[in-house]
């Protein structure tokens, strides 16, 4: 299949590149460690919106003319605060607490850019958490990776399993890509065949 762009998914997150293979159309990966700090002062969407808007920066002098890079990050917003990934597992732990019982909203903020335009969004979905024992939280921790997610778990994961009792919105962004509006961009850029 020949499309008029190639895609990049700038991303070495798994979850980001199983959501976007499920569009099956040919992408490559490319991964460079860009810094993920904020202005202090920026809010929710914000911050996920400035940080894909950041991550794709370090990619557009690389750039072809047939090249698109995808760029994303998410974010936990609880109760006007923002919860990013975890430094250690004592700081996941109370991140859990904190979510335990609550809603919390997941923004996901995407940038995709080619060398001479970038189109950069966002997605809100909220998530609503069962009230977590602390044996279902340390079972967490000593089995999964919850240092390398906002808020400190997967959705698709043990405490998303049977923490989550529902979500309003798109399931897939908070799993880390709203593929929804992902794919009505890319049709747009011409780089969905169908």
């Amino acid at each position: 299949m020949s499309l008029p762009v190639k895609l990049i998914l700038a991303s070495n997150s798994p979850r980001r590149k199983e959501i976007l293979g499920g569009l099956k159309i040919p992408f490559t990966i490319k991964v460079k460690e860009v810094p993920e700090d904020f202005p202090e002062d920026l809010q929710r969407e914000q911050i996920a919106e400035f940080l894909a808007a950041h991550k794709a920066d370090a990619y557009l002098s690389d750039l072809a003319e047939d090249e698109a890079v995808i760029t994303a990050d998410t974010i936990v917003w609880l109760k006007d605060s923002v919860l990013n990934k975890p430094e250690n597992l004592e700081e996941a732990r109370q991140m859990l607490f904190r979510l335990s019982g609550n809603m919390h909203e997941v923004v996901t903020g995407v940038s995709i850019a080619t060398k001479n335009h970038q189109e950069v969004f966002h997605d809100v979905s909220k998530v609503y958490f069962k009230t977590l024992t602390e044996q279902e939280i340390d079972f967490y921790l000593e089995n999964f990776r919850p240092l390398d997610k906002a808020g400190a778990y997967g959705v698709q994961e043990f405490i998303g399993m049977i923490g989550i009792e529902r979500i309003e919105g798109s399931y897939f962004n908070v799993m880390g890509l709203p593929i929804h509006l992902v794919y009505e961009r890319l049709k747009a850029l011409g780089v969905v065949p169908y």
